[in-house]
C-alpha cells in the first residue's frame, strides 16, 4: 500500500477519491499523503466501519460515501483532483472511465487492476492487446504502467497477477466523445474485419463507411487496432459534416 501511495505522486493539496476502500488499508496511506480523501464504498458494513478504523490509525480528513461508484454523479466537498484505488476487478474499466467522465477535476491518479487489464489500458495502437479500453482511456488521459503486483501479497491468494496504471489527464482530441466511442465500439466489435466492413453497420453501408474513413484521412483497408484516438475522433466527425 505504501508503494501505491508513493507511485501515485500525490500533492499534499490533493483531494483524492478512492473507490472500493474495503477495510481501509490503502485509505490510511492516502490520508497521510493528501489533504482529503473521499472513499466510495458500496458495502454498507465496510463503509460504516471505515471512519473508526481511520480515526484510530491515521487521523485525517475522510469522507465515506456509501454508494455504487458507477452510479455516483456528485461527491461532497471540494471536487476531487486525483483518483487512487484498488479497483474491484470485475468493474475496473467502467469505473475508471466513468469517474474520468463525471469528474473532470480529476487530473491524475493511479489504479490497481488485473495485470491483463493493465496491459489493455496502456497498450499503444498496433499492439496485440490494444482495444476499446486503450482507446477510451486515451480520450481522457495519457496512461502508463507503474509496476506489477504479485499475487503473493494478497490474502487469500488470487489466481491473477495485478498491475498499476498511472494516468495524467490531457485535453481530449476534439469532437464529440459519445460519437467517437460509438465508432470505437463498432470498429472493435469485429476486429478481424477491415474498417470499411466493421463500420458498415454504424455508417449505414460499407460505401458510407468508406466515404467517412476517406474524409477523415484513414485507409478503409486498415483494422481498428491501427488507429489512435485522434483518428477515431476524425472518423466520427466526418459523418457529422
Amino acid at each position: 500500500m505504501r508503494r501505491i501511495v508513493r507511485a501515485a505522486a500525490l500533492d499534499p493539496a490533493d483531494v483524492v477519491v478512492e473507490v472500493g476502500p474495503g477495510l481501509g488499508s490503502l485509505t490510511l496511506g492516502l490520508l497521510d499523503a493528501a489533504r482529503r480523501v473521499v472513499a466510495v464504498e458500496v458495502d454498507p458494513v465496510l463503509a460504516a466501519a471505515l471512519p473508526a478504523t481511520a480515526a484510530e490509525r491515521s487521523p485525517g480528513d475522510l469522507t465515506v460515501v456509501t454508494a455504487d461508484a458507477l452510479r455516483v454523479t456528485e461527491l461532497p466537498g471540494d471536487p476531487p483532483t486525483a483518483l487512487v484505488a484498488n479497483l474491484p476487478y470485475n468493474v475496473a474499466v467502467p469505473v475508471l472511465l466513468t469517474m474520468l467522465e463525471r469528474f473532470p477535476s480529476i487530473r491524475h491518479g493511479l489504479v490497481m487492476v488485473q495485470q491483463e487489464v493493465a496491459d489493455r489500458l496502456t497498450a499503444p495502437p498496433g499492439s496485440r492487446t490494444y482495444g476499446i479500453p486503450s482507446v477510451k482511456l486515451a480520450w481522457y488521459a495519457a496512461a502508463r504502467q507503474a509496476g506489477s503486483v504479485p499475487r503473493s501479497v494478497f490474502w487469500p491468494v488470487p489466481n491473477v497477477d495485478s498491475g498499476l496504471v498511472a494516468f495524467t489527464r490531457r485535453e481530449p482530441p476534439g469532437g464529440d466523445r459519445a460519437a467517437t466511442f460509438a465508432v470505437v465500439d463498432a470498429a472493435f466489435a469485429q476486429r478481424r474485419k477491415t474498417l470499411r466492413a466493421a463500420l458498415a453497420g454504424w455508417a449505414g453501408s460499407p460505401a458510407a463507411a468508406e466515404a467517412a474513413l476517406r474524409a477523415a484521412g484513414v485507409d478503409p483497408g486498415l483494422r481498428g487496432e491501427a488507429l489512435g484516438v485522434e483518428e477515431f475522433a476524425r472518423v466520427a466527425a466526418a459523418t457529422r459534416v
